[in-house]
């Protein structure tokens, strides 16, 4: 197991999925050390700073990477496992923006009402504590959050030559925005280039579903991954798993058709791993599935599809690569 360190400097940040050459090249079974930068690219240095005079649109999301992994070819499966993921700063923020979000209006959803203020928060992170101090603009309410970290987007190079925005998810990951891909879970991209070309950026110091604002808790992030590789297990679109569910997602508009996607790959997964019938599978994941909102407010929204490792019995996803890779983290951690 080799350990790389991947730390760009300003200008070698990315803000795209695809087209770009890669910045480091690993092998199967490999730790990664990456740093990477906030939403903003820490430009925002204070609440009374608007991202939107001091951040041009193109240079939002910024993601470390792309990193190259030997041996992955189309067709296969990237899983990527996050050993830790940790504030790089001790500060976060958080914003609203006239037009995005799920509760104003945007360029895709006209309203005659007025879009929502520009307004930033700032959030002290207290690693000690693990907690995050909310405090209003308009009052004098403070409330400490527990903290979540998780990264919003994590996702490969496009099929086809494609390049897309960071912002927006697919089936290669992307800006996701899930509070799921945190410490301990293991990320399932399918591999639609040779290397993958595997990026990671948008970390949150938490994040509640759905993002219903558009901005979780940006933060600075020093993360640990390790990575393996499964030959010819793509996925169609990306697949979780921790140690208490799988979880299937689906990325597209309306926000029913996401999670019609969500609720399928997760039937069909279930179907897959127990040898139960389509119907028997979709019997089951309709009395023990959960839902949850990934973002409804990227320019694709995202649901989540959870259904407890319990009801599995024995069976291993991809002959158990999350339980390889979590034995790896600990080794890490304790070595």
């Amino acid at each position: 197991m080799a350990i790389h360190e991947l730390k760009p400097s300003p200008g070698e940040y990315s803000y795209v999925f695809g087209g770009v050459a890669p910045r480091l090249s690993v092998k199967p079974g490999d730790i990664v050390k990456v740093s990477t930068e906030d939403c903003f690219g820490g430009r925002v240095t204070h609440q009374d700073q608007l991202p939107s005079e001091v951040v041009p649109f193109s240079e939002l999301n910024p993601v470390s990477g792309p990193i190259e992994v030997a041996g992955a070819e189309v067709g296969d499966l990237l899983a990527v496992h996050f050993v830790s993921i940790v504030p790089a700063r001790s500060t976060a923020i958080s914003s609203t923006f006239p037009h995005f979000g799920a509760l104003t209006p945007t360029h895709e959803t006209a309203m005659l009402a007025a879009p929502l203020e520009e307004r930033v928060w700032f959030y002290d992170l207290d690693l000690d504590s693990g907690t995050a101090t909310f405090r209003a603009r308009r009052s004098d309410h403070t409330l400490r959050l527990p903290l979540d970290p998780m990264h919003g987007t994590v996702g490969v190079a496009p099929a086809g030559g494609e390049t897309r925005l960071v912002v927006t998810p697919s089936t290669y990951g992307g800006n996701m925005d899930t509070p799921e891909v945190r410490a301990g879970a293991t990320l399932y991209l399918p591999v639609n280039v040779p290397g993958a070309l595997l990026s990671i950026g948008d970390g949150h110091a938490r994040q509640g579903e759905g993002e219903v604002c558009g901005t979780g808790l940006e933060c600075a992030m020093n993360t640990v991954i390790a990575i393996d590789l499964v030959k010819g297990g793509a996925p169609a679109w990306p697949r979780i798993e921790s140690d208490d569910f799988i979880m299937t997602t689906g990325s597209t508009r309306p926000l029913e058709d996401a999670y019609r996607i969500s609720q399928k790959e997760l039937v069909d997964w279930t179907s897959d791993l127990t040898g139960l019938d389509t119907l028997d599978a979709y019997q089951l994941v309709s009395q023990l599935g959960l839902a949850p909102a990934a973002n409804v407010c990227d320019p694709n929204y995202t649901m989540v599809a959870k259904l407890p490792t319990w009801a599995l019995g024995a069976a291993k996803a991809y002959g158990g690569v999350h339980q390889r890779l979590r034995a790896a983290a600990e080794a890490y951690l304790t070595r």
